[in-house]
């Protein structure tokens, strides 16, 4: 005779098995988006291009 799923034990402890469902979807990142991540130097190049006068 075999266990009933209500008697058996399940270990929710997290030592890095397996993911069922992921943090993040491919859809919340630019890349789902189809967009490339700029890097810091065009980040920052857009940001200082963007800067209002009174901050001159």
């Amino acid at each position: 005779m075999t266990a009933q799923d209500d008697d058996r034990e399940v270990d929710l402890s997290d030592d890095g098995g397996l993911d069922i469902l992921p943090d993040q979807t491919r859809d919340d990142t630019d890349a789902g988006w189809g967009e490339r991540r700029p890097t810091v130097s065009e980040d920052d190049r857009r940001l200082l291009e963007d800067r209002p006068p009174h901050w001159e």
